[in-house]
């Protein structure tokens, strides 16, 4: 294979950054939605409250409350942490857009002979999805949790949906749901298990959606094929191909699509 460019390193480099700067803000908040919210909202009025006292009461009052503030503003505490307290991550694993055994379930794998990092450092930046995902149109990165998902539909028409990542671990796991007013509310995750014997990297991905009723549930079935498992397979196959080849290899009436890592 020939030798990569400044600009394939430089994007890989940039790829690594984004998934690093994702783990450690993860690793550091430790406290749920609710709680950081509680936290803000005593603190704001402790520290009001105290200032207004102006005595020794009121400087402790305030110092309170100003840690309060802090505690919600950052999402960490020191003593949760001493304690191997983590809130923000039960609320992740318990969040999702679908309730359980409501929706359609998927789950397929493929080996790859790659790594663990090169391919999760590579499906970590979502804009690189269309490029073996064929029902998928873009991918547009907002932050580092958060991402907007078109499907090309039937008729030149598009579905779109808002994500976000609910738990991740670098070169492990990545799992998110669909936010919002989603045109199809969805939720999953993609692992990536060392094989065994040192042959490369099981891809298992683990998919749940569940269709809207009437002719929407229609065009949506119409999106992801008679098959909705065949196309998951598809994507899989794609995927390994443009990972091991550096191409997917042309079908009838389509150009094939180059690995630009």
């Amino acid at each position: 294979m020939p030798s990569p460019t400044t600009e394939q390193i430089r994007n890989a480099l940039q790829q690594e950054d984004v998934a690093r700067q994702s783990h450690q803000k993860r690793d550091r908040i430790n406290l749920g939605q609710i709680e950081r919210w509680l936290s803000g909202l005593t603190g704001g009025v402790l520290l009001g409250y105290g200032i207004l006292r102006r005595d020794w009461i009121g400087a402790t009052m305030a110092a309170v409350g100003s840690a309060l503030v802090v505690r919600g503003t950052t999402g960490h505490s020191f003593l949760y942490q001493g304690l191997n307290i983590n809130t923000s991550q039960q609320e992740r694993q318990n969040a999702t857009s679908i309730q359980h055994n409501q929706g359609n379930k998927i789950v397929r794998a493929v080996t790859i002979q790659k790594s663990p990092e090169e391919l999760y450092h590579f499906w970590r930046n979502f804009e690189n999805l269309p490029r073996f995902m064929q029902h998928l149109q873009s991918v547009t990165v907002k932050d580092l949790t958060h991402s907007r998902w078109v499907a090309k539909a039937p008729a030149g028409k598009e579905v779109a949906w808002d994500a976000e990542i609910i738990n991740e671990k670098e070169n492990q796991l990545i799992a998110w749901r669909s936010v919002g007013d989603a045109d199809i509310d969805n939720a999953g995750s993609v692992h990536f298990t060392p094989a065994p014997g040192g042959r490369g990297t099981v891809v298992k991905v683990v998919l749940e959606y569940k269709p809207p009723a009437g002719k929407a549930g229609q065009l949506v079935a119409k999106i992801f094929g008679e098959e909705p498992d065949t196309q998951v397979r598809e994507d899989l196959r794609h995927f390994k191909q443009m990972m091991e080849a550096g191409e997917i290899p042309a079908t009838e009436g389509q150009p094939s699509g180059r690995n630009k890592q």
